[in-house]
């Protein structure tokens, strides 16, 4: 009896070893929190490349005349990423000093460590065929610089998941606003959901029901060990937070 008590323990743990290294870990904005980065900045996809992070997620917004930059916010500093030019929003500065990068900057340094996933959110546009352009103009620029194999693809804007899905078939794309349900996303074609904690909270029952028609599931923005347990436990595939390596003790 001792015996298969002490093999079913054995089992149990090891499932839950399996299930906690299958989460894996996006830094949210980069590794904007570790010393000297600056959220969306060229340094902080380089310190969640240095820790080991699974994947480094940024934003992306196309300027008034079609210009791809990276950054959160749609106004930062003063400055409209979405109604500016790109003269503009080029003399903007990061917190850390950095020149706010373009698309192509970014990506050209992202290739130089190909060890961490892309996760790109492209950010929702005012006009819907601004929306369709900024998404061509995105691919084109992933496949210049030969990284589409390595990105996902995330957006709050059904029209550019489609978009993009159109475009880049073979590619991840997962849906960011949190009001649909799993079995929705799986008609759009779409790779699966990345909701909030809000979000899933609310819906705990969409992790499994995600699993089971083969979606997958991140959860944002993760910063509390608690949180961080709590949905390791519940089995999402990703866990995006603003610290990872936080994240990461608990996993490994």
């Amino acid at each position: 009896m001792i015996k298969k008590i002490t093999f079913l323990a054995l089992f149990a743990f090891a499932l839950f070893s399996i299930s906690q290294a299958q989460v894996k870990v996006v830094a949210h904005r980069g590794y904007w929190k570790a010393p000297g980065s600056a959220q969306n900045s060229l340094t902080s996809f380089a310190k969640a490349d240095s820790i080991g992070a699974f994947g480094s997620e940024f934003d992306v917004w196309m300027t008034t005349d079609g210009k791809l930059v990276v950054n959160h916010d749609r106004t930062f500093k003063g400055v409209n990423m979405e109604t500016s030019p790109f003269s503009e929003i080029r003399k903007v500065r990061l917190d850390n000093g950095e020149q706010l990068p373009t698309l192509d900057e970014y990506l050209k340094s992202a290739a130089s460590k190909p060890n961490t996933r892309i996760v790109l959110e492209m950010k929702s546009l005012t006009d819907l065929s601004r929306e369709d352009e900024s998404a061509l103009r995105i691919v084109k620029a992933l496949k210049k610089h030969n990284v589409l194999d390595r990105t996902d693809i995330i957006a709050f804007s059904i029209n550019a998941c489609l978009a993009f899905k159109k475009l880049i078939p073979d590619t991840k794309i997962y849906y960011l606003d949190g009001d649909l349900s799993p079995k929705k996303i799986k008609s759009l074609g779409l790779a699966g959901i990345d909701y909030s904690i809000k979000a899933l909270k609310q819906h705990p029952e969409w992790v499994e029901e995600s699993h089971k028609l083969g979606l997958e599931v991140n959860v944002w923005t993760v910063d509390e060990e608690a949180d961080m347990n709590y949905f390791i436990d519940l089995g999402v595939d990703y866990i995006t937070t603003d610290y990872p390596e936080k994240l990461q003790k608990l996993i490994h």
